[in-house]
């Protein structure tokens, strides 16, 4: 059993990015969606990280709600 905390910055770790606090101030600032732009539809991730990411919500993983949080904070 998977017993990790699968926080916002864990998350960040997974997709291969800075996971320090201001560097994820910084992302979501950067790359703010729309309501019409599905998370996992952002222009700025590798396809790799967008099928981690559509696969998360897809399975209701573990990662789901680190990826729900995520996509809240990335809405303008």
């Amino acid at each position: 059993m998977d017993t990790s905390s699968h926080t916002l910055e864990a998350l960040f770790a997974q997709l291969g990015l800075d996971d320090s606090p201001e560097a994820i101030a910084g992302f979501v600032r950067r790359n703010a969606l729309t309501s019409d732009v599905l998370l996992h539809r952002g222009e700025f991730w590798t396809p790799a990280q967008a099928q981690f990411i559509r696969d998360a919500m897809r399975e209701d993983s573990d990662w789901a709600e680190a990826v729900d949080q995520l996509n809240t904070m990335m809405r303008v």
